[in-house]
């Protein structure tokens, strides 16, 4: 899609685009003031600075709109409408060893238990392996440290998405 055909979309249909690449309604109501936007390195912009002005809450609901990385059943069943999307940015995940597998579920338990939320990481071209790094060296933050961490990635993951979107 265009910016031009993006921004002509109906406000139901711009809602729905908008919350294919960011899952917080707040972001997306926020986001609702840009259009027509002018052009995407602006609305990139635009995209980062509201995300910033979402609540800790906000943040939580938008993670909450992922599949945990590694879980390939939930991107083609919750996920349906950004299972594509989701499925290459985690093909790092592809042909992984069952236990780099194994490692990734259990981490991603542990850190949901710690922090509440599932892992974020902005995994496109990342391997089975970085991100299995990374998951473990970020269960030992405190959970202040870790969701700014986490909203950083979600902020990439958004930025990525716009872009997609506009391909």
């Amino acid at each position: 899609m265009t910016l031009h055909e993006l921004n002509i979309l109906s406000q139901p249909q711009l809602k729905e685009a908008l919350l294919k690449c960011c899952g917080s309604a707040s972001w997306v109501k926020m986001m609702m003031a840009y259009f027509p936007a002018d052009d995407l390195v602006e609305l990139l912009e635009d995209a980062e600075e509201k995300w910033y002005d979402c609540s800790e809450d906000d943040w939580r609901e938008a993670f909450a709109q992922h599949p945990k990385i590694g879980d390939i059943d939930a991107l083609s069943e919750k996920f349906a409408s950004t299972a594509d999307w989701a499925s290459g940015e985690q093909s790092g995940i592809n042909n992984v060893s069952r236990e780099t597998m194994a490692a990734l579920a259990e981490g991603n338990r542990l850190y949901e238990e710690k922090f509440g939320y599932i892992f974020i990481v902005c995994a496109t071209g990342k391997s089975a392996e970085e991100m299995l790094a990374l998951l473990q060296s970020r269960l030992s933050n405190t959970p202040e440290v870790e969701i700014k961490i986490a909203a950083d990635q979600q902020n990439e993951i958004t930025k990525l998405r716009l872009q997609k979107l506009l391909e």
